[in-house]
């Protein structure tokens, strides 16, 4: 730990002029392959620095940048590194480094009707915009995967065989047995979409992709930024506009929040199908990430816990699950 936080503090002060006085870890997120830190400089300025190991994507860097050209001030923009650069590469790694924003998020904190009504302008702008073709050449594009549905469809034709002594292994195998009907339901409606969809034409925008509550930012002063942008994609607006009243992490369910949100966002035609897919595709995902995860022996205690609870709550009443069967209706 001490070389990884020096490694980070060399590549701060060699490459940010950034002296730094204290590292502390931030356990957010849920990429392996990345960690974040707050860091406060012997000036007293504070950062938030995301290190990601592996093979380096710019593509979220290049979106922000586009973003914070067209001026919209809703985002964290990077500080750039002496050379200009947005991101530093090291020897292993990469490093980001942003202003520290004190704030709490939108599972933390609600959102007010000045805030909802903005979030619906601000969304909307982003899904006006001019890509470049460069840049669109570069971005990921709606596909919609079986991936998901099929590993979901795997995991039912084995789970017969599925035995363990872990007593959260076991709870699950008997939850996903008790509720097979239901889950069921959600990976034929989205299959059903799906093959629909591949065959209807429809505009695609640049969206964020990931916008639930935990990824827009409220900071003290009740300015807010949406962040985490690291799968934008090119798809229909839905493929957003699905979070507001989808109910993640059971909030964001309410209608009044999602009338004003539309009040901002300005007339448009939302397609409830395509709505309905990606409500049930995103909890087909996680529920084939989670079980995945939580009957891996190699997930650490705490992430297991904290995924098993996640799973339940999606079942909870007016939570993800009832919302997404009742959409298209």
């Amino acid at each position: 730990m001490y070389h990884q936080n020096k490694s980070i503090t060399d590549c701060l002060k060699i490459h940010y002029n950034i002296e730094a006085d204290t590292l502390l870890y931030l356990p957010l997120g849920a990429d392996p392959n990345a960690s974040v830190y707050k860091v406060v400089a012997k000036d007293g300025s504070a950062y938030f620095v995301k290190q990601k190991y592996g093979v380096y994507n710019d593509i979220h860097l290049a979106v922000l940048e586009l973003l914070h050209h067209a001026k919209i001030e809703e985002i964290i923009y990077p500080i750039q590194t002496i050379h200009s650069q947005l991101a530093q590469q090291a020897a292993d790694f990469s490093l980001i480094v942003y202003p520290f924003v004190e704030g709490e998020n939108g599972f933390s904190h609600t959102l007010n009707d000045e805030q909802w009504f903005k979030l619906g302008q601000v969304l909307h702008q982003i899904h006006q915009m001019n890509v470049p073709a460069s840049l669109q050449q570069k971005l990921r594009r709606e596909l919609y995967s079986p991936k998901w549905r099929d590993q979901i469809k795997m995991l039912y034709r084995e789970i017969g065989t599925q035995s363990s002594a872990d007593e959260m292994a076991l709870s699950l195998l008997a939850f996903l047995k008790e509720n097979g009907a239901i889950i069921q339901r959600l990976v034929d409606h989205a299959e059903e979409f799906a093959h629909k969809l591949q065959h209807h034409s429809v505009e695609f925008v640049l969206c964020h992709s990931d916008i639930h509550a935990g990824n827009v930012l409220i900071s003290a002063d009740n300015a807010f930024y949406i962040v985490d942008w690291d799968e934008p994609i090119l798809a229909p607006k839905e493929r957003d506009l699905m979070f507001v009243g989808g109910g993640v992490g059971n909030v964001w369910n309410q209608p009044y929040e999602e009338e004003v949100f539309y009040k901002g966002y300005g007339q448009t035609e939302v397609n409830a199908e395509i709505l309905a897919y990606y409500r049930c595709e995103r909890i087909v995902e996680d529920i084939a990430i989670y079980t995945h995860e939580l009957l891996s022996p190699t997930a650490s205690s705490a992430d297991r816990t904290e995924m098993y609870k996640h799973l339940m709550d999606q079942f909870e009443p007016n939570g993800v699950v009832e919302i997404a069967l009742k959409t298209r209706f």
